[in-house]
């Protein structure tokens, strides 16, 4: 039997979507196929690169990619990590299960390094907290 694709998505899938992809290995391990793209995607930041490391999730080799529309069209759920994502996110089809996570872009932090690392490990927690509900339902 086919695993069942989760999809998350974010504008640049450099933050949000890569530790939601990193959590949601980690909790649907052999159940689901996991799965991130980007509308605009640029790289991997190295802050979550750092923080997801810090609870012991490596996404050191995770490569920014755009949205793939055929896989898209075949994910059981779409995940989309901010308004953007969920603004310009292809359309899917009926039997595509869409969920919105609006949370707080990390990247766009502002501060010193502490304050930058503290909403990326805020992000990171709420990621990780929603990941798990869903790897409830699955």
């Amino acid at each position: 039997m086919e695993r069942p694709l989760v999809y998350f998505i974010c504008t640049g899938n450099s933050c949000r979507s890569q530790m939601a992809e990193g959590f949601g290995r980690v909790a649907l391990g052999d159940r689901a196929e996991v799965m991130s793209g980007g509308i605009e995607p640029s790289r991997v930041h190295p802050m979550a690169i750092r923080v997801m490391a810090e609870v012991g999730v490596d996404i050191s080799s995770h490569q920014s990619r755009p949205i793939d529309p055929a896989r898209l069209q075949s994910a059981a759920i779409a995940v989309t990590l901010c308004g953007d994502a969920e603004e310009r996110c292809p359309l899917t089809p009926p039997h595509v299960r869409r969920l919105h996570w609006p949370l707080t872009d990390p990247a766009a932090a502002k501060g010193t390094e502490q304050e930058i690392l503290s909403t990326f490990r805020s992000v990171r927690d709420e990621i990780r907290r929603r990941v798990a509900m869903l790897a409830q339902e699955l």
